[in-house]
């Protein structure tokens, strides 16, 4: 039985249905979140999460605008600009990721994630410079060894359950632009 009207139920049900990478099925339970409150931003964000695990790029990015346009001040602004830098790096639109990518660490300059995702931008860009210090960041602030190889990322759960999609711009990307910022493959 579906509860329109209980939205953090149904928000709460697509957490947990992300966390298991069940990307599919968390989809309608954030629609239904939204259904309740078209403004619930955190549902955004989740909602758009699954759409670029599942491939749907585009509506990935439109969902985290959304988010960005409704709520300009949230502390968690930096995590949406990452998710649209993050897409527009597998689109291979790296200047424009980068951009993106920058506001997200600024936003957020204690997250690792933010320093991997430039590291991998701009490996892909050719400065290799910068993301080889960018990759000495993320490993600096993780204070764990999840960015040492690729092959440890890819394993970390997140990315071995990506959409065929995904994976396949993930792997001629993102991972491209980490093996030129200095990660090795084992």
């Amino acid at each position: 039985m579906a509860w329109p009207r209980y939205g953090l139920a149904h928000h709460v049900k697509g957490q947990v249905l992300r966390a298991q990478n069940r990307w599919e099925e968390a989809i309608p339970e954030y629609e239904m979140a939204l259904a309740s409150n078209p403004n619930f931003v955190v549902a955004l964000h989740g909602l758009g999460l699954c759409k670029l695990f599942a491939g749907s790029m585009d509506e990935a990015i439109a969902l985290q605008e959304q988010a960005v346009r409704r709520s300009p001040r949230d502390p968690q602004i930096g995590t949406w600009y990452g998710t649209i830098g993050t897409v527009r790096l597998l689109q291979s639109r790296t200047d424009e990721a980068i951009v993106l990518l920058e506001k997200a660490r600024n936003a957020a300059p204690a997250k690792p994630l933010n320093y991997i995702n430039l590291a991998a931008a701009y490996g892909l860009g050719g400065d290799l410079g910068r993301a080889a210090a960018e990759l000495a960041e993320a490993r600096r602030l993780s204070g764990d060894n999840r960015f040492a190889s690729v092959a440890k990322m890819k394993a970390g759960g997140l990315w071995g359950s990506l959409s065929p999609k995904t994976r396949t711009l993930a792997e001629a990307t993102y991972y491209a632009g980490l093996r030129k910022a200095g990660m090795p493959e084992e």
